[in-house]
């Protein structure tokens, strides 16, 4: 038994761990990698294993980086069982979809304006065929990924249907325990519910480290931030332009700007949801009442979570090219939430130079990515070719991170720990992954300092089990 690390390895995208129990295989998760173009492309086109040596796939959570090379293996011929959660699979269903309707549109103009042929790692039909390999599964129940390996999904409490999982291996008379963290969220996230530990112990776990090295401010504090930051771009005349990952972040930004709304902590300015991906992951969402973390006051006082007065979604590009003739303040939130791709692209090349306005980032920024130089406040921006001199206010707001930071990772590190107690399972080796080298080499020494046994296993890294 052995576990390979192949994506996101001492780096933060393309989630993929190659599991090897015996004669058999199992991918945990196969995500795209995103960064340089040339470098992504290469690296995502390279199967991780050949298709036919893959026995299952269990899946994570359906954020691209997690998910989005499932179609690719598919038209590679793949023809096994993906598992995942109920409230993954229906957010694959657009997500994947939308992805290679990206790819595709990306396709036709570099074929059209460059004379460049690039054929798109995979196309709408082959996100379709993905969907029909998934199966759904609920979270805190055992069930068989294939001969020698059972596994269990517990809440991550990152995004809708995101999942930490438990891995139980057989083969002849040995048997081990594999925890998988996949992306580990905070507590008290708006909607979701809050992230819960495996509670079995583990031999080794795979723990993300994206904020191994930092904590974050409080997710009450970022919500207060962002009252802030609309009332003072509104009272300049501006708009707050807002980065997004389509599927979650921007539902939690527009449940709190409900909630703030309701409070009077915002005056009452138009907000557009700039993104048809985040329109239908919003229909998702209100299609998986279940798993919404009922003590909040806002989810127990309404049923329409994400629709109100102020809020518009837009859908065609008609309507995204009229936003950018309307005058006054306003919120735009459009995808991609590092600004690579998207009508965020178009907001930014029309507003980034307006010191009226403000540009909010609210989630992790890698590294090569539009938003890590917005992050770095670059005098310039390169924007479809054209040099965009950035005038624009800019705030970051750690609190919204998806992510648990250092200590939040510890804690559940601890708590995966103290309940292998049992059975003696309470020394795991820990392989960490999903993070950027200051961040993984600082919580790899605070995690040693409380007696972990801890790797950070470089790509093609082979760990026995």
């Amino acid at each position: 038994m052995h576990i390979e690390f192949s994506g996101a390895a001492q780096e933060v995208t393309g989630s993929c761990h190659i599991l090897r129990v015996g004669n058999r295989t199992v991918l945990l998760d196969c995500g795209m990698f995103q960064g340089k173009r040339s470098e992504s492309r290469e690296k995502n086109a390279r199967l991780p294993v050949p298709v036919d040596e893959i026995d299952a796939i269990v899946l994570s959570h359906a954020h691209i980086d997690h998910a989005g090379r499932l179609p690719y293996l598919v038209a590679q011929g793949y023809k096994n069982s993906i598992w995942a959660t109920s409230a993954t699979r229906d957010l694959c269903a657009i997500m994947l979809a939308d992805s290679a309707h990206i790819q595709e549109k990306d396709a036709e103009f570099l074929a059209r304006h460059r004379d460049e042929i690039v054929e798109p790692m995979y196309r709408v039909e082959d996100a379709t065929r993905t969907l029909e390999r998934m199966i759904g599964m609920p979270y805190y129940k055992w069930f068989d990924v294939t001969d020698g390996v059972r596994a269990m999904y517990t809440d991550a409490g990152h995004i809708l249907g995101s999942a930490s999982v438990t891995l139980e291996l057989r083969e002849g008379d040995t048997f081990r325990r594999l925890v998988f963290s996949g992306d580990v969220g905070r507590s008290g996230l708006a909607i979701i519910r809050d992230p819960q530990p495996p509670t079995t112990g583990a031999d080794v776990i795979i723990c993300e480290s994206t904020y191994g090295d930092r904590d974050h401010e409080s997710v009450e504090g970022a919500r207060e931030q962002l009252a802030r930051v609309v009332r003072e771009t509104a009272a300049r005349g501006g708009r707050v332009i807002i980065p997004s990952f389509a599927v979650g972040r921007t539902q939690e930004l527009v449940y709190d700007l409900h909630g703030l709304r309701r409070e009077g902590k915002i005056p009452a300015i138009p907000i557009f949801i700039d993104s048809p991906l985040a329109t239908d992951a919003t229909s998702v969402f209100a299609m998986h009442p279940e798993v919404f973390d009922h003590s909040e006051d806002l989810v127990r006082r309404t049923k329409d979570l994400f629709d109100f007065p102020m809020v518009t979604f837009t859908r065609d590009v008609a309507e995204s090219k009229r936003l950018n003739s309307l005058h006054g303040p306003m919120v735009v939130i459009a995808a991609s939430g590092m600004a690579e791709s998207g009508r965020i692209l178009h907001h930014l090349r029309n507003g980034a130079s307006d010191p009226r306005n403000t540009i909010l980032i609210v989630g992790f920024q890698a590294e090569h990515t539009l938003g890590r130089r917005i992050v770095e406040r670059r005098d310039v921006l390169r924007i479809f070719g054209e040099e965009v001199p950035l005038g624009a206010q800019v705030e970051v707001l750690q609190g919204y991170s998806a992510h648990a930071d250092r200590g939040e990772l510890h804690r559940w590190l601890q708590s995966v720990r103290a309940s292998g107690a049992a059975d003696g399972r309470d020394h795991p080796h820990v392989c960490l992954v999903h993070g950027e080298a200051p961040a993984q080499e600082s919580f790899a020494e605070r995690l040693r300092a409380d007696g972990f046994h801890v790797d950070i296993p470089a790509p093609g890294t082979t760990v026995s089990l």
